[in-house]
């Protein structure tokens, strides 16, 4: 598929009924092109000021705009943009639930969105909407795609989003209980009710073969395999070799935090990514074979795909 060039327009302001600010987002779209699908990207918890929020993951959110997806990333309230802003609300600093509830907030105003944003209206495709995480917002994917969490209060709270077709969780966090025994497990307890066998909705784990997330626990790297291999089918993973937490910098250029920097692997996450979110929106569309065969299979392989 031949690349396009790419319009990005931030930010665009959304009122929310109780929300403390405004949820901020920066639309992402090939300058070309309707019957655009959408893809909902969910930042992670880093330790940088701006890669966590609407001005990070340009790599991945200017490749899938390339390759013909709308991509909308929202600054969640967890974003260190707001820390001064926000730190103090009940649900701080990581506002897990809150995070889910702002993709929901940002479908049902997608046709403010679109005429918002200069040169989009008219051109998506609101039947194809697809969601994509890194690290904590791999958490928040998982959640919208059907897994269930009991926050500590003994109620399970569902945020399953109905719109959303498929997902990708990219170095997302696993199980919780007796898993969940790191130095900093105390700060994230909403990962240790997590229930990944309701996450029905199809999607795409990846994993990186060295992400050792020991401030959680001592399980190693296959802890975050977890979203696959306790969710039901269809699921499919994609285990990267080499790989840390980063999965090669994704989420920022050159980011001083990126402790594997490398964009060759970069540009295979970002291809094999948006290639299985395309063959998952559009039945029949065989861009996720080829670019599986491509880019997993040989001695120049990147990685390893495996389906149930």
């Amino acid at each position: 598929m031949s690349a396009f060039p790419v319009l990005s327009y931030s930010p665009v302001a959304l009122p929310v009924p109780g929300r403390p600010v405004d949820l901020e987002l920066r639309a992402s779209a090939p300058a070309v092109g309707t019957g655009l699908p959408v893809i909902l990207l969910s930042h992670g918890h880093g330790g940088s000021n701006n890669l966590s929020s609407l001005n990070g993951y340009g790599p991945l959110a200017n490749a899938w705009a390339a390759q013909g997806f709308v991509v909308i990333q929202p600054t969640h309230l967890s974003s260190r943009t707001l820390s001064h802003r926000v730190a103090d609300l009940p649900d701080g600093p990581l506002f897990w639930r809150s995070r889910a509830e702002d993709m929901t907030h940002i479908l049902d105003r997608l046709d403010v969105i679109e005429q918002a944003v200069p040169q989009l209206a008219g051109r998506l495709d609101a039947e194809k909407v697809a969601v994509a995480g890194h690290s904590l917002g791999g958490f928040t994917a998982s959640v919208l795609l059907g897994a269930q969490v009991d926050p500590g209060t003994g109620e399970v709270v569902d945020l399953t989003e109905p719109r959303i077709k498929a997902g990708v969780l990219l170095a997302a966090p696993g199980r919780g209980g007796d898993a969940l025994n790191g130095p900093r497990a105390s700060i994230v307890p909403f990962f240790r009710s997590v229930d990944f066998a309701t996450m029905t909705t199809p999607a795409l784990v990846v994993a990186g073969d060295k992400d050792d997330s020991q401030h959680f626990t001592d399980i190693g790297p296959q802890w975050h395999v977890d979203p696959y291999t306790l969710a039901p089918g269809p699921k499919s993973l994609l285990t990267l070799f080499g790989a840390e937490h980063g999965l090669g910098g994704i989420a920022g250029y050159d980011a001083a935090e990126t402790t594997d920097e490398n964009p060759e692997m970069v540009g295979a996450v970002v291809r094999l990514t948006g290639a299985y979110l395309r063959s998952q929106l559009f039945p029949g569309d065989d861009a996720w074979r080829v670019a599986s065969e491509a880019l997993t299979v040989g001695p120049d392989a990147f990685g390893h795909v495996d389906s149930k």
